[in-house]
């Protein structure tokens, strides 16, 4: 299949090959070498509680146990509604070890959103926890008949917390976690292929309900493999020893695979939160926590807090952020404060989600999304025609292809696809290659606004405005406009006692930064801008706001 250059090569250091061969095995096997190789070593600690490498096996033997006792067989479905808790490595770990997939719901899922995924999926057995109204939402979705069975963690077993909600009452159907596994000894588990289907990850659904991606354990297992790779290679994992900050959401495929399941591949001990907090994790750093893999909003929200310059962050050795771009003030403003760039890189859902990452000591690609990790290709294709491929510097979608691509979406046979060219998957994503090897976004394909017959990216326009100093964060759409056809339309919070900049202030300040096709012809102040259920700056509801209103103005 034809493929584009490799020019990243280039990038790459000494004795590691872009096409390095990556791993492919059963998820479960980073537990049970995690046992071996590292022992009473802290895996997670939790609220104070410690579950050591040893523990983790043992516990998770014992929960595949108990998921093969009552019933769960190779291929069944098993849906986890956890927010970070232990309860989910070991739910997680057990359900690998039982050979069923794990189907990962979010907590902030709408009722709609969750019949939907469990219908989807067919999971029929449901593990929760009593955090906040999960335990009250989990027993209506039991009594509505979208699953048989539930097992609830109760999260008093790890202490008080004042997130600690109510339990669901008795009811023959609802077992405590305690007492799910209760007895469940050493018992025969089915043999599991890396080629098994190990989790079913639903993407964000920013367009109607979500798709179910399909992701093996050989999907799961060669994205640890070239982050591995590429992390040796940098000298960006000391095993065994670095401490590392876990606020990301593990029901999240970025927290799942390129936080947990790495670290735990490398001996690493686990910092889990079950919520972000912006002093929390200074306090973390302060306390010496070496390695803190983020999104753009908790980095935007450290460095908004007040004199966090002033803080000892001089443990931190690997700082990174994922799951959408970090605005490059915010990152400059990081890097003066803690001696460190914020490394970022770029994946998805779809890819495990392993894509890409940038280099460290290249300052001056911290605007890119660096280049391909080890193992991974990626080029450039038409946006007309997904089988041409584009010459560097020219813009165009995004073609991955790997061995921790997904087949295609579960029960979505034509959309699954249509999502592949030539043997790629087409991710969405608007850039293009420079001649070293990097990739830049430009924005998302169904994000672009088309303005008077120009192809404007809104990404774009957001890195200039996050320039001005009342900006703490924006969103930019597009909205209809009569002469251009679309027009950008700026959302934005301010920061702490800033003075809102008017429309026209705003536009002068961008003059020297953006074309006068990019600048936005409208602004609007708000006091919060929407978020996805894991934290990412949403633009869906602002469109949806948008287009009610003018359904509004067309009755009027």
């Amino acid at each position: 299949m034809p493929r584009g250059p490799a020019l990243w090569r280039k990038s790459y250091p000494a004795g590691l090959s872009p096409e390095a061969e990556l791993a492919a095995h059963p998820v479960q096997r980073i537990v049970d070498e995690g046992a071996r190789r590292w022992g009473g070593q802290p895996a997670f600690v939790f609220r104070g509680n410690v579950l050591a490498y040893d523990e983790l096996q043992a516990e998770a033997d014992r929960c595949a146990a108990a998921f093969v006792r009552a019933g769960v067989a190779k291929g069944n479905r098993v849906a986890l509604l956890l927010p970070n808790t232990l309860y989910h490595p070991i739910a997680f770990f057990g359900a690998m070890k039982a050979g069923a997939t794990v189907v990962h719901l979010s907590p902030l899922d709408s009722e709609k959103v969750l019949n939907h995924k469990l219908s989807d999926s067919g999971a029929r057995l449901l593990v929760t926890t009593n955090v906040g109204d999960l335990a009250i939402r989990a027993r209506r979705l039991l009594d509505a008949g979208h699953v048989d069975r539930m097992v609830v963690g109760e999260d008093a077993a790890y202490g008080p917390s004042p997130l600690a909600g109510p339990l669901p009452g008795d009811d023959d159907r609802i077992s405590s976690f305690a007492e799910f596994v209760d007895g469940a000894g050493p018992g025969e588990l089915p043999r599991v292929a890396a080629d098994d289907l190990a989790l079913l990850q639903y993407t964000g659904g920013t367009t109607g309900l979500p798709k179910g991606a399909m992701l093996t354990h050989r999907n799961l297992s060669s994205a640890v493999s070239a982050y591995d790779l590429w992390f040796a290679a940098h000298g960006l994992t000391r095993p065994g020893l670095d401490r590392v900050l876990l606020f990301l959401p593990l029901f999240h495929i970025y927290a799942l695979t390129a936080v947990m399941l790495r670290a735990l591949n490398n001996g690493l001990e686990l910092r889990l939160h079950t919520r972000f907090d912006a002093e929390t994790a200074l306090a973390e750093i302060e306390a010496g926590a070496t390695s803190f893999p983020a999104v753009p909003t908790m980095w935007i929200a450290i460095a908004a807090t007040p004199g966090f310059e002033d803080r000892d962050l001089s443990s931190l050795r690997y700082c990174a952020s994922g799951g959408a771009p970090l605005p490059v003030e915010i990152a400059r403003k990081l890097r003066a404060a803690t001696g460190r760039d914020i490394l970022g890189g770029w994946g998805m859902t779809e890819t495990s989600p392993a894509g890409t990452n940038i280099p460290p000591g290249r300052p001056d690609k911290m605007a890119t999304i660096g280049v391909p990790l080890p193992g991974i290709h990626l080029d450039i294709v038409a946006l007309d025609d997904p089988s041409r491929i584009l010459p560097t510097g020219e813009v165009g979608e995004l073609r991955v292809f790997g061995p921790n691509v997904t087949c295609g979406y579960l029960n979505r046979g034509e959309e699954s696809g249509a999502a592949f060219s030539d043997g790629g998957f087409l991710t969405g994503d608007i850039g293009y290659m420079d001649e070293e090897g990097f990739f830049t976004i430009v924005d998302r394909k169904k994000d672009m606004i088309i303005c008077g017959g120009f192809n404007v990216y809104p990404q774009m326009i957001e890195q200039a405005i996050y320039e001005h100093p009342s900006i703490e964060e924006v969103l930019v759409i597009g909205i209809p406009d009569g002469y251009r056809g679309e027009a950008p339309k700026a959302f934005v919070k301010l920061r702490t006692g800033a003075e809102s900049p008017t429309l026209e202030e705003l536009r002068l300040f961008l003059k020297s930064r953006l074309g006068p096709h990019e600048m936005p012809s409208a602004l609007e102040i708000r006091e919060a801008l929407p978020r996805t259920p894991v934290g990412k700056l949403s633009k869906l509801e602002l469109k949806k706001e948008e287009a009610e209103r003018r359904d509004v103005a067309k009755v009027s």
